[in-house]
């Protein structure tokens, strides 16, 4: 391949936006079906609690352990081979009898699920460095798009076919991905030259060099666990409320969760207007706010739709703007600086999803309420020292 980019079709980044979206979901179906879950297996809520949370914890190790290898080895090949493992694992998620079965196939799930974290140092290779920030950011908002709606997707599928045939469907996708992704896809050079082992030791050294990588990083980890926190017992609390409503009806919250798209798209344009610390604080009071609200949902639905419109709004905004300034640290290192961020964030989320469990095992909905409120709380503070921390050090 040429280095210098050409052009590309702008349908080539299109399909790598909607293939973020749907390969990031394989990750969050799970969420909104976890009470039609336990039911089939006759667990608790707390252990069917463990299956999102088990899910995240594999997407992390697996944006630590493969991610780092899209410098090392062709993209496209890594693409590919990921895409028929999830298929796999999502076939047989889909067919386990047993929980334990189930649970390793969660797992699985999300190990193999991070093509959508592959995707956008492919896109700063191919186009030229003038489209590439507009271009990332139609793949990230793919990939937030495709969040949101597998939540919902999740919830309704499964209400009307069952959640066996929403995995069995989702595993068929990835194949038809991984066909046509084949073909759309340059064939790429892997950028790092090294081992292995030198390209994952590299990874401490980076956290260890920036004080704005680890503040961010932590930041991001306690927010994601506040929102793993809430949509992996939502389903739980809707069920328990008088209407006892069903995993259509968390679904539908999902969709109402889009709104925060539209902050992922607007926080590089809020960014240039304010600082950084402005925007974190912004986005991260937006977040602690939400659970105040979701309290005052106890009994009712009434405060439910705008508490999730400024949890999603707020996490978003938070989000983007983080990994924005994370990947100009050092341009150099832009996929193991992101590897860090994502992997911290992502375990942090597992986390969450662990004290939601518990919380609603020993204390129900406002015991969930008050665990994600102070989760942002504290995610609050450290984003209050981001803006005047050095950025190394």
């Amino acid at each position: 391949m040429d280095d210098q980019p050409s052009a590309v079709p702008a349908r080539t980044i299109w399909l790598m936006a909607a293939t973020a979206g749907i390969v990031v979901a394989n990750n969050y179906y799970n969420q909104p079906l976890l009470n039609d879950l336990a039911g089939t297996f006759a667990v608790t809520d707390d252990a069917a609690s463990w299956i999102s949370s088990l899910t995240q914890t594999g997407y992390a190790l697996g944006l630590l352990f493969i991610l780092p290898l899209g410098d090392q080895v062709d993209r496209r090949k890594l693409i590919s081979v990921m895409l028929v493992l999830s298929a796999a694992m999502l076939l047989l998620f889909s067919q386990a009898r047993n929980f334990p079965l189930l649970l390793a196939a969660g797992f699985s799930i999300g190990l193999t699920s991070i093509v959508p974290q592959i995707l956008p140092p492919i896109v700063s290779q191919i186009v030229p460095p003038s489209s590439a920030p507009q271009a990332v950011g139609h793949v990230m908002g793919g990939l937030l798009l495709g969040i949101v709606l597998s939540r919902f997707v999740g919830g309704w599928l499964g209400a009307l076919i069952g959640w066996r045939l929403v995995f069995a469907l989702a595993a068929l996708v990835m194949l038809a991905l991984m066909v046509v992704l084949r073909r759309a896809l340059p064939a790429l050079k892997p950028a790092h030259g090294g081992s292995y082992l030198n390209l994952l030791s590299s990874l401490p050294k980076l956290l260890h060099r920036y004080a704005r990588l680890r503040l961010l990083s932590l930041a991001a980890a306690l927010q994601f666990g506040a929102f793993s926190l809430f949509w992996s017992t939502l389903t739980f609390h809707l069920a328990d409320m008088p209407g006892h409503y069903s995993s259509k009806m968390a679904g539908s919250f999902a969709l109402v969760g889009a709104i925060g798209v539209i902050g992922a798209m607007s926080a590089a344009r809020i960014t240039k207007r304010f600082s950084l610390r402005t925007v974190l604080v912004l986005s991260g009071a937006l977040m602690a706010a939400a659970f105040p609200l979701f309290a005052a949902a106890h009994e009712s639905l009434f405060w439910m739709v705008p508490a999730v419109v400024i949890l999603d709004l707020g996490m978003q905004m938070s989000h983007v703007s983080s990994m924005a300034n994370i990947l100009v640290l050092d341009r150099g290192a832009a996929s193991r600086l992101n590897t860090v961020y994502m992997v911290t964030r992502f375990a942090g989320g597992a986390l969450g999803t662990v004290i939601g469990g518990l919380a609603w095992a020993h204390g129900g909905w406002l015991a969930v309420c008050a665990a994600g409120g102070l989760l942002c709380l504290v995610a609050l503070v450290v984003n209050g020292r981001t803006g005047v921390a050095p950025a190394g050090g």
